[in-house]
């Protein structure tokens, strides 16, 4: 029998998530089309994937336009939700990060480890981004996001498990120009508070045993607030750092392998996606996992295996230290977080889930695109770009679509 393909447009892919599931989907073909690389996209994005020419909204919003009719379904990542709105589409949004604890229609929202508003707009970009929010058919979160969703919504869906790109992250020879001399940790994260390096750079202090972590050198840096954290902790490198160029995530494998431990998060309190690939590549990891977090995996819920169970300085280098020293806490912490990321990460049970949410909405509302009238969709562009400040002769001319 002939599987019917739900052909499946993705707007912007945060941590590669959707290229990751558009591996293991069968009855979804998934289309991803990403944002222009900055600086840093080059280290941290697929590249064989569909990108917009342009970082201006209207000439994105254009394109996906002239591309809508080829699809059923649309799922957004980040600022893709404004772009689908925008195009007047049938769509999804995936939270995976700041686009929801930090959301921007909030007045002056920000992130519960920061003193500082992440976002500072005005009342009409406010609304705007409501709307944008309020349009989707469909809300999905997971892992520590969700309870940020569950403000704003009765209606949200929860995702705990996520696809994994097990041809690319797996145990591998690792062939570094770098000399290993002592234990030597890997940390691939962004550093920030946001992070938990400040935790850590507490706990390194306290740690009696002897290491390097090979710690990717960049930051957060959306605000003044990030700026200065990032000069501080510079300012305050603990000895064991050893600073290392970013790294392009092909390569992500082979410092993981070369790795004897990875270091993840230390403040979120559940797993990311550094934390999994650790794992997947043979290498116990060191991420902070919070008892009363559960997570729900297969339809129960679940602890996680990740340690430590504290993200006090004192209990995170005592972990540290222990995993340090001792080849047995090391072997048995890998084998409790090896099956845990394989339940986890079920390649069968993701790729059905999605594979049925896809179906369940693109049965439901027919189409991709809602139809709405001219005038509705010129006021949406109306409404952003006045949001953005825009004379109204650039208004008149830039929202003929």
């Amino acid at each position: 029998m002939k599987i019917m393909v739900i052909n499946v447009l993705a707007i912007g892919d945060v941590g590669n998530v959707m290229k990751s599931l558009s591996k293991i989907t069968k009855k979804s073909k998934i289309h991803i089309v990403n944002f222009p690389k900055d600086g840093k996209g080059i280290y941290i994005h697929d590249d064989d994937v569909d990108r917009f020419v342009s970082c201006k909204v209207k000439e994105q919003v254009e394109y996906i336009n002239k591309i809508k009719n080829n699809y059923d379904i649309c799922i957004v990542m980040g600022t893709g939700e404004r772009i689908a709105y925008l195009a007047d589409l049938n769509y999804i949004s995936y939270y995976v990060g700041r686009d929801i604890d930090a959301p921007r229609f909030k007045k002056n929202s920000r992130e519960i480890w920061f003193k500082t508003p992440l976002h500072k707009l005005n009342f009409l970009e406010r609304k705007f981004y409501h709307n944008t929010f309020k349009n989707a058919i469909g809300h999905v979160a997971g892992v520590w996001v969700y309870p940020f969703l569950e403000k704003y919504t009765k209606n949200g869906i929860k995702m705990d498990m996520y696809a994994m790109d097990d041809e690319l992250f797996k145990n591998t020879t690792h062939e570094l120009d770098i000399q290993k001399t002592k234990f030597t940790f890997f940390s691939p994260q962004r550093m920030g508070n946001g992070k938990g390096t400040d935790l850590l750079w507490k706990a390194l202090k306290i740690c009696k045993t002897d290491f390097d972590i090979l710690q990717v050198n960049w930051f957060d840096e959306a605000t003044d607030e990030e700026l200065k954290i990032r000069e501080q902790l510079l300012n305050e490198l603990p000895s064991q750092i050893k600073l290392i160029p970013m790294i392009k995530r092909k390569k992500m494998p082979e410092y993981y392998s070369f790795a004897d431990a990875v270091i993840g998060n230390m403040i979120v309190g559940t797993w990311e996606l550094v934390d999994l690939e650790g794992v997947m590549c043979g290498k116990p990891v060191l991420s902070y996992s919070d008892p009363n977090h559960k997570l729900l995996v297969k339809g129960n819920y679940i602890q996680s295996s990740f340690l430590p169970d504290s993200n006090k300085p004192e209990d995170i280098a005592k972990i540290i230290d222990k995993v340090v020293s001792s080849k047995e806490f090391r072997d048995e912490l890998f084998e409790n977080e090896r099956k845990f990321v394989s339940n986890s990460t079920d390649k069968e049970w993701v790729s059905n889930w999605w594979d049925e949410l896809f179906e369940t909405f693109s049965q439901k509302y027919g189409k991709i695109h809602k139809n709405s009238s001219s005038i509705s969709i010129k006021i949406r562009m109306g409404l952003f770009l006045i949001g953005n400040r825009l004379y109204w002769k650039k208004i008149k001319k830039l929202i003929k679509i």
